[in-house]
């Protein structure tokens, strides 16, 4: 019967032919389409995990006081001016950065608009390359502030006792390299050119200002004026490398100093090498591993940093430790009869050197020195001093690990200033986290 159909049927014969060899199959694929257009209505907190480390830095930047730096805004309600970023948002944004071993004003800008956790924390809040780095570097007082306050979070919660406190010093290095460093006689010269180039500067400014551009002309002058005040700087603290070279018995030495950064010093580094560095100095509670003090200097020895330490500690605490540990570098005799005394009376414990010129016994009395000193001495000779300095290297040496592996390597800031601001920032990240993992209670996250 030969009725009409709807479809067409398949020629009976080609069913009957032989399927595709399997190497000229083709496979099908989904390929990416880049140019389509999509709308996805997702808030931003919802892209971030409910665990995510940058959810626990806000939850603490939201308890921090920024009063202090709020105060210096002008553009306030009820009168003229745009409103600014919110120096909240700037503050979570370093210390997660800090977190994260990123220590790049322009990088951090890069990463607010590139990667999810930044662009959270800032919450559409605009940030420049140029708000962070004044940020980070301008408020060093205030950041000393919070570092006090997260050792008394420690403390009330009982994870800080400051029984037994470590210091040790990490120099790190400057930003300015050895060819920097000049003598006086250089540096006076550079100083002159420096001079003569901003006003030849000016009086191409002034006198056609059509030459160039004001703006080439003005970054041009700015440059040279700001190179004259580098130099300016480095002639003023030659007078100090000098005293300190005579000091160290090497008057001989001509001092030198830094174009670059002028209040950077030649450091021997742990390599071996000598590069350009600061001395940074952190004081560890041994129980807690939480950092109770901070400070930077430009000396390239230890000796002398306990007693500052100590008192530094009593500042912020009330309180002093009772027992230091530090390495022999620490160990000057003054240092040492200082803090045994009232109103100190702290123990310290610290390797003996062996004297090079008296062949005596180090942990047995020496003639000529103080009660103190020989207690000291005697002190450094039982074995349970032994086995308690062992707490030093778990300590003071696990921080300044910690510190290096989250970015503080090197300084990309200049002068001991902004320097001792970056160390803050590291001190606090560092306190942050052992609140984090001690007591999350203490910050809400309990």
């Amino acid at each position: 019967m030969n009725e009409p159909k709807l479809f067409p049927l398949p020629d009976p014969q080609e069913s009957l032919t032989m399927p595709t060899p399997p190497e000229e199959r083709h496979p099908r694929l989904l390929r990416p389409n880049r140019q389509q257009v999509e709308w996805r209505p997702v808030a931003l907190d919802a892209l971030l995990p409910e665990d995510h480390p940058a959810r626990a830095i806000w939850a603490y930047a939201e308890q921090v006081d920024v009063g202090p730096v709020h105060a210096e805004i002008r553009s306030v309600e009820g009168h003229a001016g745009r409103p600014v970023s919110d120096r909240r948002v700037l503050f979570a944004l370093w210390l997660y950065a800090t977190f994260d071993g990123l220590g790049s004003a322009r990088k951090l800008a890069r990463f607010c608009e590139e990667h999810l956790a930044y662009l959270w924390i800032c919450g559409g809040v605009p940030v420049d390359y140029h708000l962070l780095a004044d940020f980070r570097t301008e408020h060093a007082e205030w950041l000393d502030g919070l570092l006090t306050e997260s050792m008394a979070t420690l403390m009330n919660q009982g994870v800080m006792t400051l029984q037994r406190v470590s210091q040790d010093g990490v120099r790190v290095r400057a930003s300015a390299g050895a060819s920097s460093f000049r003598r006086g006689e250089r540096l006076e010269a550079c100083l002159r050119e420096a001079e003569e180039q901003v006003a030849t500067l000016r009086g191409e400014l002034e006198s056609d200002p059509r030459a160039t551009s004001r703006r080439q002309a003005a970054a041009r002058e700015r440059a040279v004026r700001e190179r004259a005040e580098r130099v300016r700087r480095a002639i003023e603290e030659l007078p100090k490398v000098g005293a300190k070279r005579r000091e160290k018995n090497k008057p001989k030495r001509e001092p030198r100093a830094s174009t670059t950064d002028a209040e950077a010093r030649v450091m021997k580094m742990p390599g071996g090498g000598f590069r350009p560095a600061y001395n940074v100095q952190f004081a560890t509670d041994t129980a807690s591993q939480g950092i109770a003090g901070v400070d930077v200097t430009n000396a390239g020895s230890d000796g002398g940093q306990l007693l500052p330490m100590a008192e530094q500690i009593k500042g912020r605490t009330g309180q002093r430790p009772k027992e230091m540990l530090a390495d022999g570098d620490f160990a000057k005799h003054e240092d040492i009869e200082t803090l045994s005394a009232p109103p100190h009376e702290v123990t310290v414990y610290s390797p003996v050197r062996e004297s090079k010129r008296a062949k005596l016994p180090p942990h047995e009395p020496h003639p000529g020195e103080s009660a103190a000193v020989t207690a000291w001495r005697v002190r450094m000779g039982t074995p349970e001093a032994k086995e308690l300095y062992k707490d030093r290297a778990a300590t003071a040496e696990c921080v300044n690990a910690d510190v290096r592996n989250h970015g503080l390597y090197q300084f990309l800031v200049r002068g001991l200033r902004k320097v001792r601001a970056v160390a803050f920032w590291h001190a606090l990240a560092h306190n942050v986290r052992r609140i984090l993992r001690l007591c999350p209670a203490g910050i809400g996250l309990g």
